[in-house]
């Protein structure tokens, strides 16, 4: 009786998806949503719109219905080729693992030709929240979406609304014209569509300057990438690359966070590699001074990629996990073997291996972390 119920109401969500495609229309009780601000912790100070974050809260209904329709529309971008091989971010078939994967092969391939590698983080501020309706519609009619798929969005994408909560503050129904629910499930497909242009445009502005630039975007962190063997013509590619950037985003009214930007350079040269910083306040950025160890999407680099501090950093917070997992216990009896080997696979590994495609081969340096993991593992009482 349960499945069947489960059954009938998955039915009923998929019908109800179906017919909202079918009639481009979606019903304004979903366009409702609820925004609750609250504080970004361990700010020096709550006096700009900086020291705050806001939460978009859905429909549930609505979000299972969003969910049905995601699927379906990254099936067919996915089968299509709608999306630029380098946007890897909250997409099917692609995940944060292949950003490093990718980067890793890069910067290998370099070294084969003995070149440097120097890659440039950027980040869009507020990007969810400032999403114009009017350019995503048309980013959608442009790659010919089926005309049900371009009536649906250009109605989904109407007369939004939304109440604002603040501590015991709560604002009248606003209108709001721009900006996707980044927790809504149509959010990683649409993002990735209204990011199009911002890497085919830069990419071809690159080709015809002739600069030896790739991109690489997860949502809406971004890397820029050149590979030489001068660190001063690199640092004149990556300024360029950010110029031509935040240009093209002021244009369609978004900008760059300068002090999320960030300069790496790869190199495994055995000396003292003391490579010279790179000024971007004329774009009104800061002055970048490249790190000894950078820190991109949890993974950890250093210049020599041997990932020695990313195996130390996961493996010692995995030890630390295993040592805490006798406060499990209780007064009346431990964790069983069973359980504690099961907690082990389940949580423990998942840390420790973290992104190990990247660093796991033959041999590879700093597996002794493991071993010393296996070991705690084994030494740890489990008993009550």
């Amino acid at each position: 009786m349960i499945i069947l119920k489960n059954d009938e109401c998955l039915n009923s969500i998929i019908g109800i998806a179906n017919t909202c495609i079918e009639l481009g229309y979606w019903p304004s009780y979903f366009k409702r949503s609820m925004t609750v601000v609250i504080l970004k912790l361990n700010k020096k100070s709550y006096d700009s719109s900086k020291s705050f974050r806001s939460i978009i809260l859905l429909n549930t209904i609505g979000k299972l219905i969003e969910k049905v329709i995601g699927e379906r529309l990254q099936f067919i971008t996915a089968a299509n080729d709608f999306i630029h091989p380098s946007q890897l971010g909250r997409l099917k078939f692609k995940s944060m693992t292949d950003v490093g994967v990718a980067l890793t092969h890069i910067i290998q391939m370099g070294w084969v030709k003995n070149l440097t590698t120097s890659t440039l983080t950027f980040d869009i501020a507020q990007f969810f929240p400032s999403l114009n309706h009017c350019l995503l519609t048309l980013i959608i009619k442009k790659v010919v979406f089926d005309y049900h798929i371009i009536s649906f969005f250009s109605n989904y994408l109407m007369d939004r609304k939304t109440n604002y909560f603040w501590n015991n503050f709560t604002s009248p129904i606003c209108n709001i014209n721009v900006g996707v629910g980044q927790s809504s499930a149509l959010s990683p497909i649409l993002s990735a569509l209204y990011l199009f242009p911002f890497i085919y445009i830069p990419e071809n502005h690159f080709k015809n300057l002739k600069i030896p630039i790739s991109i690489i975007s997860f949502v809406d962190d971004g890397l820029f990438i050149s590979q030489n063997k001068s660190i001063n013509i690199l640092n004149s590619h990556l300024f360029c690359s950010y110029n031509v950037l935040t240009k093209l985003l002021k244009k369609f009214g978004l900008i760059v966070k300068h002090t999320k930007t960030e300069i790496f350079h790869f190199n495994r040269s055995q000396g003292v590699f003391n490579p010279p910083l790179l000024n971007l306040t004329p774009l009104g950025g800061s002055i970048l001074w490249p790190n000894d160890l950078w820190k991109y999407l949890s993974f950890i680099f250093n210049r020599k990629l041997t990932f020695h501090q990313h195996i130390n950093f996961y493996a010692n917070k995995s030890i630390s996990m295993v040592k805490c997992m006798k406060l499990l216990n209780n007064s009346n009896c431990g964790i069983n073997p069973l359980q504690k080997c099961l907690l082990y696979r389940t949580c423990i590994l998942h840390i420790a291996l973290y992104r190990f495609q990247l660093w796991f081969y033959n041999h590879a340096p700093m597996i002794y972390h493991l071993k010393a993991l296996g070991k705690c593992k084994e030494e740890q009482p489990y008993g009550s």
